[in-house]
């Protein structure tokens, strides 16, 4: 079956593969976003802390599950791109790796006995990875648009030009609005889930307060990040991999691909709906919809950025070395296989999509967190 489909079907297939995994990866960050909420909603009350903490507890694995999925995917896919970005902006990527490291810490020793650093410890640990994590993660994805400092010699050795290896970065206001967009929708995202996962009046309450003044917010990041992307020139490659600067390239792939700028307008509609009707309609199962649409608009970024003869990855020190999906993936024999084996994917997504439903069937409640027999992270 797969065996049939030429090198570019299938590195075009395996791009889509990887941007629904960055769009899902993307909506279940709900837990980073969770974790920033966690003292503003509690305000100083222990037993509300707890149920905020155990929400996020019993989800925050599914993170890491997407993520290795997501990496892995896009390391076996395009290695290319692994070795360049991995390998050149390794300060950026160990330092979100560092953030996710405390985050697993931070669960499986924040109740442990003779803990001595302190929960606070923990906990503010947890606010590093849902605040620093998200906002460098969000920096990283938008060099897939703005570029980065790199080359590729004759042998695919990637080489990086800035000591600052990633981190140089952070200086760019393109980059930066991405970064803080991401931040705000996932504390948007991570309120939603909590409106819909505990049972508590008073979290509600502020959790719909604090949507009200965090939709503002990424609002205008996310308005100025799409200000600047719709109005810059992007890399583009011609037949023979010619890499050129075309301007207004991602508006116009948005256009020229119509079905990938409706799943993105559909997406950013669906985020709106959910967050007005949890404030205006006192709705609580908006999650749902408000997470379908951030899977939708992320994934819309990624094809966006990876089809239509666009570099997906390019580089701004020497325009040839950019990365593409032509360029930087596997073998088409690596792509097949691949394939066969992303069949078992609708299985495992079944699998936690099942399990999500056993654990949310009930809601948190005092009661439960109360009951010396629970377990409490």
């Amino acid at each position: 079956m797969f065996e049939e489909l030429s090198l570019l079907q299938l590195q075009q297939l395996w791009w889509i593969i990887i941007s629904l995994l960055g769009g899902l990866f993307a909506f279940i960050m709900f837990v980073q976003g969770g974790q920033t909420l966690i003292f503003k909603l509690s305000k100083g009350d222990e037993l509300l802390k707890t149920m905020l903490i155990n929400s996020l507890g019993r989800k925050w694995e599914l993170g890491f599950t997407t993520l290795v999925l997501f990496g892995g995917a896009l390391f076996a896919a395009f290695p290319l791109f692994y070795a360049t970005s991995f390998g050149g902006a390794y300060w950026v990527w160990m330092s979100i790796l560092f953030c996710f490291i405390i985050q697993a810490v931070s669960y499986e020793y924040r109740k442990k006995p003779d803990n001595f650093l302190g929960q606070k410890v923990y906990e503010a640990f947890l606010y590093i990875n849902g605040s620093l994590g998200v906002i460098l993660l969000g920096v990283a994805i938008a060099t897939f648009f703005s570029g980065s400092n790199f080359w590729v010699d004759e042998y695919n050795f990637s080489h990086w030009s800035d000591s600052l290896r990633g981190l140089e970065s952070l200086a760019s206001p393109f980059n930066l609005s991405l970064g803080f967009a991401l931040f705000f929708l996932v504390r948007i995202s991570g309120a939603l889930y909590f409106i819909n996962n505990i049972d508590n009046e008073t979290i509600r309450k502020r959790a719909i307060k604090s949507i009200k003044v965090d939709m503002l917010i990424f609002l205008f990041f996310f308005l100025a990040f799409l200000a600047q992307l719709f109005t810059k020139s992007g890399f583009a490659y011609n037949e023979k991999g010619f890499i050129y600067l075309q301007e207004f390239k991602y508006l116009l792939n948005f256009i020229e691909l119509p079905y990938v700028g409706l799943m993105f307008c559909i997406g950013i509609l669906m985020v709106i709906i959910a967050v007005f009707l949890t404030i205006h309609f006192d709705k609580t199962c908006c999650i749902k919809t408000g997470g379908l649409g951030i899977v939708l608009t992320v994934m819309a970024l990624f094809l966006n950025v990876g089809l239509n003869n666009t570099s997906y990855y390019p580089s701004i020190y020497d325009l040839q070395s950019s990365l593409t999906i032509e360029n930087s993936s596997g073998s088409h024999y690596t792509l097949t296989a691949m394939s066969y084996a992303a069949l078992m994917v609708p299985f495992v997504l079944a699998y936690i999509f099942y399990v999500w439903y056993q654990m949310d069937k009930v809601k948190i409640t005092k009661e439960e967190i109360q009951d010396p027999h629970s377990h409490n992270y």
